[in-house]
């Protein structure tokens, strides 16, 4: 019997995270087994993957590959012995002679010789294993050679895995440097607006102390704001993305971009509900904030001035918030495309379609949901939902 705690567990959530049992049997696997073949001069030779139920053969030499349950497997009987194991006529071997590998019921095993699969981590996923149909034995360097070949296959399926973490690393930063310019834009707008009122303002009469002191405060918290924005998206990026989670009042989020979106806002109606304090990532967080609160603004009915509401309700353990306007709406059928990077419905508003694809990846780091649905009196609602 198998159970999925413990070291089954951990197993298993090795073999998903080099994503093998997937994927057609790799070239470079495939070779090593054919090598691991000359070495012991054997007739066949197989990369065995271990799961909670099955042995998975990923790569074999000599024969056809198979899955087979984990009970009928020869390696799963000394997967922990945690040294290799010859067996030099398995027939005679109390541990093999009842195995269907070996009395004919699936196979006919006499020499069989495996070598574990040990990971960084310290966990054992499976075996490189070399057998023949007639008894025999190894030297000490071919021993030594195979031992060394079961070493070069974690190696190879850690590269692959490192190679593939960094593409994924790469395709976030190349999202996240859009989405910072695009974040960066609107306070900085309202930087830039703020100072050529104060240009005007100091050039119309400069005895107007208090508008001018207003401006300059204005312009002064859109750059602190947009500085304090970068200070932590290149922290973000220096930890390697990793959230840094603390209670976020969303009411004052939704004020900030509200100030930040000045412009973009101006001649919208936005009517903010009771919002809550959530435990998440500040900066991510105003980053689909402002996203959603920006796009509600750009799709507009024609002839009709925006409005826009922002709520929020409780839902079991989640917070669920809204972002409702009156535009066109998004038909049904695009509300999941525009999730992906680059989607757009509407190429004649100004944008890059890669806001909502940043917006759902910050969302579900922080365990929630994101999507669209229609809004109750037309428009788009869109919405995301938080744990607590």
């Amino acid at each position: 019997m198998t159970t999925t705690g413990g070291p089954d567990a951990a197993r298993v959530a090795e073999i998903g995270k080099y994503q093998v049992l997937v994927h057609p049997p790799r070239a470079d696997l495939l070779a090593i087994v054919e090598i691991a073949a000359q070495v012991a001069q054997t007739p066949m030779a197989t990369i065995n993957l271990i799961t909670d139920t099955e042995q998975h053969q990923i790569a074999t030499h000599g024969f056809d590959p198979s899955v087979c349950a984990r009970e009928d497997s020869m390696c799963n009987v000394v997967l922990h012995e945690g040294r290799p194991v010859v067996v030099p006529d398995a027939s005679l071997d109390p541990r093999f002679r009842d195995n269907p590998f070996v009395t004919g019921a699936i196979g006919n095993v006499r020499f069989y010789a495996t070598h574990q699969l040990l990971t960084p981590e310290g966990v054992v996923i499976g075996t490189l294993c070399v057998f023949d149909e007639v008894p025999r034995s190894l030297t000490d360097e071919q021993e030594r050679a195979l031992l060394g070949l079961a070493d070069r296959v974690v190696d190879l399926l850690e590269l692959e895995f490192r190679t593939r973490e960094l593409e994924r690393s790469n395709e976030q930063l190349a999202a996240f440097a859009g989405q910072v310019s695009h974040d960066l834009r609107n306070p900085l707008t309202a930087v830039t607006l703020s100072l050529k009122m104060i240009e005007e303002e100091v050039s119309a009469s400069e005895d107007d102390q208090l508008e001018m002191t207003f401006l300059v405060q204005r312009a002064i918290g859109g750059a602190d704001r947009m500085q304090s924005l970068i200070n932590d998206l290149l922290a973000f990026a220096r930890v390697g993305g990793e959230l840094q989670r603390g209670p976020v009042d969303l009411a004052a989020v939704v004020a900030d971009v509200q100030e930040d979106l000045a412009a973009a806002l101006a001649g919208t109606t936005v009517v903010v509900g009771e919002l809550p304090t959530v435990v998440g990532d500040p900066v991510q967080l105003r980053a689909v904030l402002q996203n959603l609160v920006a796009n509600a603004a750009k799709f507009v009915r024609p002839g009709q001035p925006a409005h826009i509401e922002v709520d929020s309700t409780r839902i079991g353990d989640r917070w669920r918030v809204e972002v409702r306007d009156c535009g066109p709406g998004v038909p049904a059928d695009q509300q999941e495309r525009v999730f992906q990077p680059l989607a757009r419905v509407n190429e004649d508003v100004e944008g890059s379609g890669i806001g909502l694809t940043t917006c759902r990846r910050i969302v579900e780091a922080h365990g929630g949901r994101i999507g669209l649905t229609d809004a109750p009196y037309g428009g788009t609602c869109a919405w995301f939902e938080l744990p607590d």
